[in-house]
């Protein structure tokens, strides 16, 4: 008996235009999704969930990538049974000119205090 055929796994991302600043500096509050986009924006390249270094359990980290995909913020999407994820940069830079350079010059400002 043959296996019944599935449709491609696709994750939603809301239409930038609709995506109010509030919003995006709520998910960028935390520090955790912070760490996320710093992580994003460092490695130059798409990332898959289980690539990132942070100080919660993985049940958590799913909900803060679903905070920064509702956001705008991060996109997903599947390579197989792999959630990739990659910054929004130039679909943010284009709705909130500056903010994610200025969100990642703050991190390292601060990250090189604390060093």
């Amino acid at each position: 008996m043959a296996r019944p055929r599935t449709a491609p796994r696709t994750v939603e991302h809301p239409d930038l235009s609709q995506v109010s600043l509030h919003q995006v500096l709520e998910a960028l509050v935390d520090p955790v999704r912070r760490s996320v986009v710093a992580q994003l924006a460092g490695a130059g390249a798409d990332l898959s969930c289980g690539t990132f270094v942070a100080p919660v359990s993985l049940s958590t980290l799913t909900h803060h990538f679903n905070v920064l995909r509702e956001a705008g913020v991060i996109r997903q999407y599947y390579v197989g049974t792999t959630k990739m994820n990659a910054l929004r940069t130039d679909e943010m830079d284009e709705r909130f000119p500056g903010l994610l350079p200025a969100v990642l010059a703050a991190l390292a400002a601060e990250a090189a205090d604390t060093a």
